[in-house]
């Protein structure tokens, strides 16, 4: 087959994913309030205001590749919308949609090999699908650990791409022989601490660039990534009931069109202020998060 072949494949399947997602999600809602028996004790799913405010800067920022979990975790944690044990469910549901969005534009705009680009595409599905396993079944305090130091974690990232620690990369568009198999192990490991709420953006931009790609070469790979494995891995949330349904719906309708502006309006900001913002925001948020469950521990 084709490399223009292959791309055309992983476009359609990006968007079959994207509507399997919508009605596995529906079914999921429906099963979970039939076996409810009524929904009088179920959170109503309507959106508010601040979920689809949330969802359109996210994303907005996302595009450009900010990253939309750390700070849609801060958001939640500012304004106690959803609670932290529902927190990473929410993320890989809502986001979902939009990064699904993300992924057709630029895996149709930017020129990488196929063979590297589907690799790292399964294998951050694969991580996810196991992540999810054991993520959607923690408890609150757990939950709050792993966000905390998730949150630390993408608070460093930042700061790397603020001071220019980052490296340049290459201008490769394809990994070959052992670099191919790196590059797999290594997006496996981020697809699977996605479910965690960490998110593969920034980790994956490093990743890249330490194989020698070209840094532009990230976007198709981690947006056909995320596009991939957080419908296979939400889904479990959703199943479980570990995840806020209007919060993830408000994610989803607010952010598919932040996304198109971002893309095919704005399509660059100078973006080094708001990294310094988001910084002082997760490691704030990181600091609850750790409090939180250094208190539960004490209880």
């Amino acid at each position: 087959m084709s490399p223009d072949l292959l791309i055309t494949a992983v476009l359609v399947g990006v968007a079959a994913i994207g509507v399997g997602h919508v009605i596995a999600w529906w079914w999921l809602e429906r099963r979970n309030a039939k076996a409810s028996g009524d929904t009088a004790d179920r959170e109503h799913p309507r959106p508010r205001p601040w979920d689809l405010a949330i969802g359109f800067v996210a994303n907005f920022f996302d595009t450009l590749g900010v990253g939309s979990f750390a700070t849609t975790t801060a958001a939640y944690r500012l304004r106690g919308l959803v609670p932290d044990e529902k927190i990473p469910g929410t993320l890989n549901v809502g986001h979902a949609l939009p990064t699904t969005a993300q992924a057709l534009i630029f895996i149709a705009a930017v020129a990488i090999d196929p063979r590297t680009l589907i690799g790292m595409i399964l294998a951050a599905v694969a991580g996810a699908i196991v992540g999810s396993q054991v993520v959607s079944g923690l408890p609150r305090r757990a939950v709050q650990l792993g966000m905390g130091m998730a949150l630390l974690v993408a608070a460093g990232l930042f700061l790397l791409t603020i001071f220019g620690l980052v490296p340049g990369g290459g201008d490769a568009i394809a990994l070959t022989g052992s670099l191919f198999w790196i590059g797999l192990a290594a997006n496996f490991a981020l697809g699977a601490l996605m479910t965690l709420g960490i998110g593969l953006y920034g980790p994956c931009l490093i990743l890249v660039s330490l194989l020698g790609m070209s840094p532009i070469a990230a976007f198709p790979i981690m947006m056909g990534s995320c596009a991939f494995l957080m419908p296979a891995g939400s889904l479990r949330f959703v199943a479980r009931r570990r995840y806020s349904a209007r919060a993830a719906i408000g994610l989803a309708i607010g952010g598919i069109p932040a996304v198109l502006l971002a893309a095919y309006v704005v399509k660059s900001l100078p973006l080094d202020w708001l990294r310094w913002l988001v910084v002082i925001v997760v490691v704030y948020t990181a600091a609850g998060l750790l409090r939180s469950a250094a208190a539960r521990q004490g209880t």
